[in-house]
């Protein structure tokens, strides 16, 4: 499976951007998934860093602010990379962009063998390029690499119609289709991921990162979050 995680997973809560003490907690709760026999791949965003639409917002062109958000992506990566190898853990960081000897160059066959081994992999760079979110970097990883389902651990317990922190009494739903997602404009993933998601057919499982045990549960196939699919 294809775990998406948001780059503030790994902020501190001291403002520091990338905290090793939340790389290791969440580096524990791979830790459950790996242990339930799961195949982990990670995609990791830098948004605890920098987000490149809101770079271009302060005044920055749309393609340099981008590519300097992917370059966050990989200082998460080796982050997690590090907390995982504490733990015992194999872990290999690919980017999709060049990195030299700070991680891998992405390639399908090689990331398909580690993930065979029982080593994480994570997914860093985006998709190499501008105006593409890490959540169509994650969807493009999982239909490559023939996952079974792709796992977004967000700050809340699923997708709802309205933005929950702001309005109380948003609605949960505990199942949705792609075109749901597509023709209500649900925010919690990029439209385009969506979209790539529904063309190949690839679950999406919504659900809160923060809640212990989370990611196992969504690995063994438990009723977490927001289940997103096609039609029956």
């Amino acid at each position: 499976m294809i775990l998406k995680i948001s780059g503030e997973a790994l902020a501190g809560g001291s403002g520091e951007p990338t905290a090793i003490a939340s790389a290791e907690k969440l580096a524990a709760e791979i830790e459950g998934a790996l242990d339930a026999g799961a195949e982990v791949g990670v995609v990791i965003g830098g948004g605890n860093i920098l987000r490149g639409v809101a770079a271009e917002r302060r005044g920055l062109d749309r393609v340099t602010s981008d590519h300097m958000g992917m370059l966050a992506t990989v200082i998460n990566g080796l982050a997690l990379r590090a907390a995982l190898e504490s733990r015992g853990r194999k872990a290999t960081v690919m980017s999709a962009i060049p990195c030299g000897s700070l991680a891998d160059a992405y390639d399908r066959g090689r990331a398909d063998t580690y993930l065979a081994e029982g080593r994480v992999v994570i997914f860093a760079g985006g998709t190499g390029n501008p105006f593409f979110s890490t959540d169509t970097a994650a969807v493009l990883r999982a239909a490559e690499l023939g996952a079974d389902a792709l796992l977004k651990a967000t700050q809340v317990d699923g997708v709802y119609d309205a933005d929950p922190i702001v309005n109380p009494g948003a609605k949960r739903y505990s199942e949705l289709t792609y075109e749901e997602m597509l023709v209500d404009k649900l925010a919690v993933m990029d439209m385009t991921a969506v979209s790539l998601a529904r063309d190949q057919r690839i679950p999406i499982v919504v659900f809160e990162l923060a809640v212990p045990g989370n990611i196992a549960r969504a690995v063994a196939g438990e009723p977490i979050g927001t289940s997103v699919k096609g039609v029956q």
